[in-house]
């Protein structure tokens, strides 16, 4: 007989500053990294709770992250209709103990970025540059974005333009050109004097 006692999951959402996007923040860890599923496709092979989730008509997409889940809905839906639905099924999906994430998964991320990295290799000091820059994104911008359910990541520098990628809540979120500009331009500007401008791709 299983005498061990499941700890309750407890559950409550926060804003983003999407719209269209609300993260659901369990008190438990659900997958160390960040894995953000935009159609059912990927989710199907890799995260059964996303593929769950997307088994719902109003699911647009799926970003998995520390303790939280961040749910893009289709726009034609309101959170007062759906909230509470998502909420049971996420708080029921993680008490049952099931799956989150495949195992592999984070390996085979890395590979498909190793992959999309060719041909922007860096030499000397550009390759100083590009370090810089990263080590800027993932100290100050990385943090303050996952707060809001969100994800950056740095793809490339291209003679003083850096390209990120943004997930998550970020992507689509009407405010996040402003973050990008005011904030993380503004920002990489005064460090690294190289960068003229800032400028995203919705992954």
């Amino acid at each position: 007989m299983d005498t061990a006692v499941k700890s309750p999951v407890m559950i409550y959402t926060e804003q983003t500053p999407n719209p269209e996007s609300l993260k659901f923040v369990t008190n438990k860890m659900l997958y160390k990294g960040t894995a953000d599923f935009r159609e059912a496709e990927l989710a199907k092979e890799w995260s059964p709770l996303a593929t769950d989730l997307f088994e719902l008509p109003y699911v647009k997409g799926v970003y998995i992250c520390n303790n939280f889940v961040s749910v893009t809905k289709e726009f034609n839906y309101s959170w007062e209709d759906i909230m509470l639905k998502l909420k049971e099924q996420i708080k029921g999906y993680v008490q049952d103990g099931k799956t989150i994430l495949n195992d592999g998964f984070a390996e085979e991320m890395a590979k498909i970025e190793a992959e999309k990295g060719v041909g922007y290799e860096y030499t000397g000091e550009e390759a100083e540059l590009v370090k810089k820059i990263k080590e800027l994104i993932d100290t100050y911008v990385k943090p303050a974005v996952e707060m809001d359910g969100g994800n950056i990541e740095f793809k490339a520098f291209d003679q003083g333009k850096v390209i990120v990628e943004l997930q998550g809540s970020c992507s689509g979120c009407p405010s996040s050109s402003v973050t990008l500009k005011a904030g993380i331009e503004g920002m990489l500007k005064r460090m690294v004097p190289e960068v003229t401008e800032v400028v995203a791709e919705m992954g």
